[in-house]
């Protein structure tokens, strides 16, 4: 089996590792496990990526540039930001406040020339052989309610009449029904869930949609410079409430890492997502009972096949005694599922430099 790990060398002006150890960490991995790609970022200094892009071309091994989209690019840009549906700021409720990101609207030109503009002013001459975008979506359940029900910026009230959906009335509905907004018909493993209410449906539909539209742009902008695109998606089963749709959005990719972490108990553990569903609308009908087992990860395999493009099912090996209590076993486990289910590779998240020694022995097993 092929794999791709991850490096996260700070965000766009943090310190990082310096690329020596970086590149024999890596090396150290590959000598014992077949590592096709590497994706790093987003740090801006350039002499970090060409001394390891070098590395890596003499090894072989692509390397694409990991890049947030509608989260963090605030930091280095100036975006317009994400707004509920009243047209305010969304403000993550409670404790959430410090592990939710704040978004930017997904459908400002703004922010897709922010993009673009920051790759070409950090990026383009570091040799990269590709990019992944990660972050391109919509906020979850981790912002409470106004977060889904996002975004409502003139922009977006404007798209979203277009397709025949008013926001105003989609927000007078909610304040109405308050949970049961949310009431579900059907919610099916792979998360193409049906709302009791055509309107609410109609509206993540859009959403959807929106998001999308801006896969698709940004996805043609650097496959016209000749890049692999990657795309960083959350689990199918909870995909639909942050706007991605995976038989829509990975038509335009390469490939995609869904991010089928289950013992994540941070942003886009699949239950730590759901459970936030759960929390801000408890009184929703038709909700199933999840379980974080094999037979989770199972289902969410067999979702992923409906993707248009090569699929590299991403599982954690980062741990954390409160965040991600991930151990061997569970890097077995999870691995040995991807290979029964016939995919040809993997992606070892998020940040191999923190990965347990214990937990690459348990990849390296396998082979």
């Amino acid at each position: 089996m092929k794999y791709t790990l991850q490096v996260f060398t700070g965000s766009w002006h943090d310190a990082h590792e310096q690329p020596e150890k970086i590149l024999g960490r890596i090396t150290e991995i590959s000598r014992r496990i077949p590592v096709e790609r590497v994706i790093v970022g987003w740090n801006t200094d350039p002499s970090l990526y060409r001394t390891l892009g070098h590395g890596l071309r003499r090894a072989g091994i692509q390397m694409l540039l990991w890049l947030p989209v509608f989260t963090e690019i605030r930091e280095a840009a100036e975006t317009d930001e994400a707004l509920d549906l009243a047209g305010q700021r969304i403000v993550p409720p409670g404790k959430l406040a410090e592990e939710a990101f704040a978004f930017d609207c997904p459908s400002s030109r703004k922010n897709l020339q922010a993009v673009k503009a920051l790759f070409e002013k950090y990026f383009s001459d570091c040799g990269f052989d590709g990019v992944f975008l990660d972050r391109i979506r919509t906020q979850s359940f981790a912002a409470g309610v106004s977060g889904v029900l996002s975004c409502g910026c003139a922009r977006c009230r404007e798209m979203f009449q277009k397709k025949g959906v008013d926001t105003e009335t989609v927000l007078k509905r909610y304040q109405q029904q308050k949970d049961a907004f949310f009431d579900l018909a059907d919610y099916p493993m792979d998360g193409r869930f049906t709302l009791k209410d055509p309107l609410a449906q109609r509206f993540f539909e859009v959403k959807e949609e929106i998001v999308a539209e801006a896969a698709a742009e940004l996805c043609r902008y650097f496959k016209e410079k000749g890049l692999i695109v990657g795309l960083d998606l959350f689990a199918p089963f909870v995909s639909r409430f942050v706007g991605q749709d995976y038989q829509r959005i990975t038509k335009y990719a390469d490939f995609i890492k869904p991010m089928l972490y289950r013992r994540t108990e941070a942003p886009a553990g699949i239950g730590y997502e759901y459970a936030l569903f759960e929390q801000y609308a408890p009184g929703a009908q038709g909700r199933i009972r999840l379980t974080a087992g094999r037979e989770l990860l199972d289902s969410q395999l067999e979702a992923v096949r409906s993707a248009s493009c090569e699929v590299y099912p991403g599982i954690e090996l980062n741990y954390h005694k409160n965040l991600v209590r991930t151990d061997a076993d569970y890097v077995t486990d999870s691995l040995k599922a991807i290979r029964e289910h016939g995919f040809a590779g993997a992606a070892l998240c998020w940040n191999i430099m923190e990965v347990p020694d214990a937990h690459i022995d348990a990849a390296a097993a396998l082979e």
